[in-house]
């Protein structure tokens, strides 16, 4: 397992289609990357544009169409439901831990061979302006990822002060949008992006 990347997806897609009839897609989300080192990631993109997707099949609870998403070394299909939050684990919003329904019996499953999870994806979190809260979870994200662990920070800018959090905590970026996800390897290149200037908007000036 050691020499497996932190976190693979291989080839990977979402498809979801208008209806039982009519299987022209409605969404799509191609994805394809891996990290093979700890790192905070922060992740941007309009509303919709499948942000929270992307967290729940890295996390095992939103089953790919195609493709694969490997934890260190695991595939997180094939994991135990209940071990699963031990490899990736989904914080939605106010820290509220991702819930997902069950397909196949666990005995069918593997372990996940981990105490603790590898990958922590914090979606759209709450940063409370209260004295010293903003800089706890600063802190936190990097003991994370001092203790090698992965860490997604997701936010939809609303104010300059989500884009300053960004380029204080994240070494480097994801965008998603237009149906996939493409890397940018610091702040500055992600907020030059023609695309994602348009995204931000008045707080890309």
């Amino acid at each position: 397992m050691s020499d497996a990347p932190l976190l693979a997806l291989e080839g990977v897609s979402k498809i979801y289609r208008r209806g039982l009839l009519d299987r022209t897609p409605a969404f799509r989300l191609d994805v394809d990357f891996r990290i093979d080192e700890p790192a905070i990631v922060g992740v941007m993109g309009p509303n919709g544009a499948g942000k929270t997707t992307l967290f729940e099949m890295i996390a095992g609870s939103n089953t790919p169409t195609q493709g694969r998403v490997m934890v260190a070394g695991h595939d997180m299909q094939q994991v135990r439901y209940r071990e699963r939050d031990r490899l990736a684990i989904h914080y939605h919003q106010s820290y509220q831990v991702r819930r997902f329904s069950r397909t196949r019996p666990n005995f069918m499953l593997e372990p996940a061979g981990s105490a603790y999870p590898v990958v922590h994806l914090f979606d759209e979190p709450q940063f409370n302006t209260q004295d010293g809260y903003i800089g706890f979870m600063l802190d936190f994200f990097r003991r994370l990822r001092d203790e090698r662990r992965l860490v997604f920070v997701c936010l939809h800018p609303t104010a300059r002060l989500h884009l300053e959090l960004l380029r204080e905590i994240c070494e480097r970026f994801f965008f998603v949008g237009g149906g996939s996800v493409r890397p940018f390897a610091d702040f500055g290149t992600i907020v030059a992006d023609a695309d994602v200037r348009r995204y931000l908007g008045a707080l890309a000036d």
